[in-house]
């Protein structure tokens, strides 16, 4: 009996904190009021968590209810309403998803489990998604019962229970529930799962959903093999600056080289690619003329190869032509995608909070052919060879601050300076800090 696991998982472990995902729904509202009648979820603490993504009209009446079914319970309810960004080609399922988790991370406190209400049968659709995207043992494995959110644990207690079960406990107990349209929307590819085809599937093989399970727990296992080999290898291969060594990711084996290339994205909160593009990037590092700089991109995501490793960020906003601005020594903010130029005083490295020069230096960004002769250095030299030789990354030369008094070239941001940007800097008490754009990671020299 499905109540039972619940018991003995929560006596077993003791968590510090309870805390069940209610959308007011029919699982949700289920897992809720089982759990609300039993002392040892009590004992924990046990609170409800509504998040509210704004995307239907009826959603107030639905945090509404929720409000009224805590109440009736006794059972605290925090109620928390999040924006779905629905821009970076996801779809909205997705993006909702994503912010909802988000809330949960943010929201749980040390130790808490949050507990979701999948059940068996959800299981069997998020595998069959899975295949039906191509997925690998990761995905084919399921949904994972338990696994780390944020400061405390996500739980699904119901993963072995059907939604059969579940429906019999909300008749036998008169539990009322919102019904939510989208769950019979066929635009949504889980519904025509769960309408059309696993319907059809059990017509002609009654134990494809008993199979289906049985393979995705093979999965899990290798995923979870292939997950400790990938950990292992990403470590060997990502280097200080987080990029990621191009030739080495190239010669994994096969099974290794998807995980750790999306172990190292997501490290960088950036989406994973499709296999088209990885197997892009795959050919671009074979193939790639030595001085170029291929870009792969996808969603929110470009991959460049450069120096013998893979550099990831968000794709970067254009420059605007011909900018230029006066800078008096205070905090200058660039172009988008440029960062910030600011003075700070020799003296103590505090930042200038007013200005210094007067007149103020003119700041513009690289428009072609540009010399400095640096301070020290007997010669002049074109700042492409001076980018090159310090092994700064191409697409950051052309947002590096340049600094000049009248037509004269006296600073590269805080890379070279001249000898006349020097006695300038010396005269005021103050030298240049350039603050990388935040996509940029990248060190050098």
């Amino acid at each position: 009996m499905w109540l039972d696991r619940l018991r003995e998982a929560i006596h077993a472990e003791a968590p510090s904190g309870l805390c069940v995902a209610f959308s007011g729904g029919r699982d949700s509202s289920a897992l809720l009021h089982a759990l609300a009648h039993l002392d040892e979820a009590r004992g924990c603490g046990l609170r409800a968590l509504h998040v509210d993504h704004g995307l239907h009209p009826d959603s107030p009446e639905w945090a509404a209810h929720c409000e009224r079914f805590c109440r009736s319970l006794g059972v605290p309810l925090v109620a928390l309403r999040v924006t779905v960004d629905d821009t970076r080609g996801e779809g909205i399922e997705a993006a909702a998803r994503r912010a909802r988790y988000a809330a949960f991370a943010e929201s749980a406190p040390d130790g808490e489990w949050l507990a979701l209400a999948h059940h068996r049968d959800d299981q069997i659709e998020t595998v069959l998604l899975k295949l039906l995207r191509g997925a690998g043992p990761e995905g084919l494995g399921g949904m994972r019962a338990r696994r780390p959110l944020g400061r405390g644990m996500l739980w699904r207690p119901l993963l072995e229970t059907s939604r059969k079960e579940l429906d019999g406990y909300l008749v036998s107990h008169a539990v009322e529930c919102l019904d939510d349209p989208a769950n019979r929307d066929p635009r949504f590819a889980r519904n025509v799962l769960r309408h059309e085809l696993i319907p059809l599937l059990e017509r002609h093989w009654p134990h494809a959903g008993t199979a289906i399970l049985h393979s995705a727990q093979l999965c899990r296992a290798a995923g979870d093999y292939l997950a400790r080999e990938a950990e292992a290898a990403f470590a060997l291969l990502q280097r200080d600056d987080r990029s990621l060594d191009a030739d080495g990711w190239r010669a994994l084996p096969d099974a290794l080289r998807a995980p750790v290339l999306d172990r190292w994205l997501r490290g960088q909160a950036l989406c994973v690619p499709a296999d088209a593009q990885r197997r892009e990037l795959e050919r671009q590092i074979a193939s790639a003329a030595e001085d170029a700089v291929p870009c792969v991109g996808w969603r929110d995501t470009e991959v460049r190869i450069w120096d013998g490793r893979l550099h990831a960020s968000r794709p970067l906003p254009s420059l605007p032509g011909d900018w230029h601005a006066q800078w008096d020594g205070a905090t200058l903010a660039l172009p988008e995608g440029c960062g910030t130029l600011l003075g700070r005083t020799v003296a103590g490295d505090a930042p200038v909070r007013h200005a210094f020069f007067d007149p103020p230096l003119e700041v513009r960004l690289r428009r072609g052919g540009e010399r400095i002769k640096p301070a020290g250095d007997p010669h002049t030299r074109e700042l492409r060879d001076l980018f090159q030789q310090a092994r700064i990354p191409p697409w950051l030369r052309e947002r590096c601050p340049l600094v000049y008094t009248g037509d004269e070239l006296i600073a590269v941001a805080d890379l070279w300076t001249s000898e006349r940007g020097r006695a300038v800097y010396d005269t005021c008490g103050v030298r240049p800090q350039w603050k990388r754009p935040v996509w940029s990671s990248c060190r050098w020299g």
